[in-house]
């Protein structure tokens, strides 16, 4: 069986999704004008969601949520932008398709049918 999944980025992701409060924020950022406010600087879409928002909704400190966002960032699960003194933050929606498409791909893998083919290998040799 071939499976074409990067384990290294992949366990970085999903790491960084173990967290309960890293899942929500990721879940809030997927559909950021249900659920914060519009804001003064940035676009919630294009520009990403303030960290000021995101501290404010989750109820934990500014450091706790940038170290959070940090996590997220490095995992390549959102990007950072800053606009004036504050940073913004949105999915990349791009990586997040690729892992998820991969994962669903290997999901559907037919180990029978991987173990008949090897079997058919060694049957011949």
């Amino acid at each position: 069986m071939n499976i074409n999944i990067d384990v290294e980025s992949s366990s970085l992701a999903m790491a960084a999704l173990a967290s309960p409060v890293r899942l929500q924020i990721l879940l809030w950022l997927l559909d950021p004008r249900a659920h914060f406010p519009r804001q003064r600087d940035g676009d919630l879409v294009d520009d990403g969601v303030c960290v000021g928002f995101i501290t404010d909704k989750v109820g934990l400190s500014q450091p706790t949520v940038s170290s959070h966002m940090k996590k997220m960032s490095e995992a390549g699960l959102v990007t950072g932008k800053r606009i004036g003194n504050w940073m913004f933050y949105k999915p990349d929606r791009t990586r997040l398709e690729d892992l998820g498409l991969k994962l669903t791909c290997a999901s559907q893998t037919d180990p029978e049918a991987s173990n008949a083919g090897q079997l058919a290998s060694e049957t011949v040799s």
